[in-house]
């Protein structure tokens, strides 16, 4: 069974619900284990949990609604745009009130598993998907955004709760907040740093998530990819999407969807030298170790 760390679900309908519901079904026949919708904004949990059950009410058969709640969790954060970054200390306590007014009213039917994204993103491309413009972040905003980032992962101690990182051209500033919060629970999500950087992170305690952008790597790179992907260790190592983002080869440049992260699978499978269906059991159980859900295969 796969398992999908990060996607953002309402993104990857483009806000139709009745698109929810046949990716629901699509999910429950792929056999999806584990699905995890990511936050990015203080305020957007109770919007996103609205959209998944007016999915699931499209659904037209009961029987898989039971199935898509045991294998689909939440998680709440703040991405670094500069605007939060800005508002830093109100957006924090509206995500702790968000997160409070959740676990109050959730009755079990949806599951918070980590906090996040959160993070430092250093890769400047106003053009982007991100719109990052490095001259909207002059010396008080980056030391804000490291605030920003060290507040989540003091509020994910709190808590008691992992940590979705995202960390994007900032490997240094991202080692210096971790280790100034004294925090190593949770995952680098999407990673896009190499071997000597992963060293750092998992001695910190850390999880690494590799997505579709693995597939895309140059002939001239494979190597370092390749040793890369054998160097985590199988009790740290996580598979993503990022959809509706990075769909992985065959698939490149198409929105991706979780039902695409077989391919991703299959790429480092082949380069670990298991088996696909012994590296969905490596990552399920990884995932019931790190967000404390039992799992059964």
């Amino acid at each position: 069974m796969y398992s999908d760390t990060h996607f953002h679900f309402v993104k990857m309908c483009e806000g139709d619900e009745s698109r929810g519901a046949d990716f629901f079904k699509d999910a429950a026949a792929y056999n999806l284990f584990f699905m995890m919708d990511i936050g990015t904004k203080c305020d957007d949990l109770a919007a996103r949990i609205s959209f998944v059950e007016k999915s699931l009410s499209l659904l037209g058969d009961a029987n898989l609604e039971p199935d898509v709640r045991r294998s689909l969790f939440f998680t709440a954060g703040i991405w670094p745009s500069a605007e939060e970054i800005r508002d830093r200390e109100k957006c924090v306590r509206e995500l702790e009130s968000q997160i409070v007014t959740f676990q109050d009213n959730s009755r079990g039917f949806h599951k918070l598993a980590a906090i996040g994204e959160c993070g430092l993103d250093h890769h400047w491309n106003k053009a982007g998907v991100d719109s990052r413009d490095e001259a909207d972040f002059d010396k008080d905003t980056l030391e804000g955004e490291r605030e920003l980032f060290i507040m989540q992962m003091a509020l994910a101690r709190k808590l008691n709760l992992p940590v979705v990182v995202h960390s994007r051209d900032a490997f240094e500033d991202t080692i210096s907040c971790m280790d100034e919060a004294d925090f190593g629970h949770g995952i680098v999500h999407c990673y896009s740093y190499g071997k000597d950087e992963a060293k750092a992170f998992l001695d910190r305690g850390w999880h690494i998530a590799l997505g579709g952008a693995v597939t895309y790597t140059k002939k001239r790179n494979m190597d370092a990819m390749a040793d890369l992907i054998r160097f985590i260790p199988e009790d740290r190592l996580l598979l993503e999407t990022d959809a509706p983002y990075l769909a992985p080869v065959p698939m490149r440049g198409k929105p991706n969807t979780p039902l695409y992260i077989r391919h991703t699978y299959e790429f480092i499978a082949g380069i670990r030298g298991v088996t696909v269906e012994d590296l969905c059991r490596t990552v399920d159980d990884n995932c019931g170790s790190l967000f404390k859900v039992a799992m059964a295969h």
